[in-house]
């Protein structure tokens, strides 16, 4: 009897094992988008791929994680032997109430330059995750970002919201194939600064590979929806009731029409302004002392 018992049992961990990989399959196409398409811009909690160890505890209090949302879940912050933390990175080198702006997915022959003009215009500076294969076609875009002092991110090849669930190895391929893609196309010994996950979709794994060449893996805290295009005022409005979660904003140059991320970025500005925000770049390293 017990041998039939646990024959029984292996056939249905057989069973369940291969409806999970099916529905692991089905999730992974289901949510692969390229460069800018929709639903996997929503944060996401921390995957863990197949070969990953266990996710790590959050980060103590005080640490440039502590009590951030949005963006992937909390990781180490113990730094590798890069410098650059695991940890996924939601604060700002400035302190105090200074706001991140970080824009995604380009970069965009026509709307990133009409984004470089608002920031030009407000004299701020942000944050660009782009596109492997975007910055490779767009090189002039890249240089212009670097040039007027703002920063880059890698932000892989694909856009594949399920790398996730994807082999180490294809991670890897993800990250490290874009980040040389945008360093050769910003040249002149421009650094890639930050590792954002599309849909915030990071794993141990990931973190791991971004921090051990030199990207902190980058978060957000503020949605801003624009990728969804709900119109200029909702997407500002998020940003003035979201921005109490923490100081890191997302934004989009590339995926379609950003006409109403243009505006309403320029309105955000403004009213940062106003409210005597200042802007800076996420931290990258880790406290002194810590």
């Amino acid at each position: 009897m017990a041998r039939a018992n646990g024959q029984g049992m292996r056939g249905t961990a057989a069973v369940v094992a291969a409806a999970a990989a099916v529905a692991g399959t089905v999730w992974g196409v289901a949510t692969f988008v390229g460069p800018g398409q929709g639903a996997g811009h929503q944060p996401a909690q921390e995957n863990v791929s197949r070969r990953s160890d266990p996710p790590a505890p959050p980060a103590a209090p005080g640490t440039p994680d502590d009590g951030a949302k949005g963006g992937g879940a909390q990781g180490a912050g113990d730094a590798p032997r890069s410098g650059i933390p695991e940890g996924i990175a939601h604060a700002s080198e400035s302190g105090g109430n200074a706001v991140n702006i970080t824009i995604d997915d380009g970069p965009d022959p026509q709307w990133t330059p009409k984004v470089l003009a608002v920031l030009e215009k407000y004299d701020v500076k942000a944050t660009f995750c782009m596109i492997g294969p975007q910055a490779k076609a767009h090189p002039d875009l890249v240089k212009r970002v670097v040039a007027a002092g703002h920063r880059l991110c890698d932000h892989t090849m694909d856009h594949d919201t399920g790398m996730g669930r994807k082999p180490v190895a294809y991670q890897e391929r993800q990250i490290l194939d874009a980040k040389k893609m945008i360093e050769d196309a910003a040249g002149a010994g421009a650094e890639v600064e930050y590792y954002r996950a599309p849909g915030g979709a990071f794993t141990p794994d990931s973190r791991r590979i971004a921090a051990a060449n030199g990207m902190r893996p980058l978060g957000w805290n503020v949605d801003t929806k624009d990728f969804g295009k709900p119109g200029v005022a909702a997407i500002v409005k998020a940003v003035k009731s979201e921005i109490g979660n923490g100081p890191t904003v997302l934004f989009h140059d590339g995926g379609g029409n950003r006409a109403q991320t243009v505006e309403a970025l320029g309105q955000v500005l403004a009213w940062l302004k106003d409210q005597g925000r200042p802007t800076g770049f996420p931290v990258r390293t880790a406290p002194q002392g810590s």
